[in-house]
């Protein structure tokens, strides 16, 4: 009986649809987080090559760091990972409460 096996795939789809491997992630001493390597980050949890638990570990980042980063390509594809687009989508919010 097969239970409680870790099996991940070898390879994903990296977000600009190469292939994309355990080598290809951004090293765990990166502190200069740009669009393309979030988007990374997130495709590897998405297509099951890292779980939640060994990215926030790996890179020291908070759970609620990396699901706003899942939530903006969810919603907005890779441009949502874009600081500035947080910032843009802020003041949009910031209004509509206004009104």
């Amino acid at each position: 009986m097969i239970e409680n096996q870790d099996i991940r795939p070898a390879q994903v789809i990296g977000p600009l649809g190469e292939p994309l491997t355990l080598a290809d992630l951004p090293p765990p001493e990166t502190r200069r987080w740009v669009v393309r390597r979030k988007a990374e980050v997130v495709a590897a949890v998405n297509g099951g090559l890292l779980s939640i638990d060994d990215v926030l570990e790996r890179y020291g980042l908070t759970l609620e760091e990396f699901a706003s980063w899942q939530r903006a390509v969810d919603r907005s594809g890779m441009q949502g990972l874009r600081v500035t687009r947080i910032q843009h989508y802020r003041e949009l919010y910031e209004r509509q409460l206004k009104y």
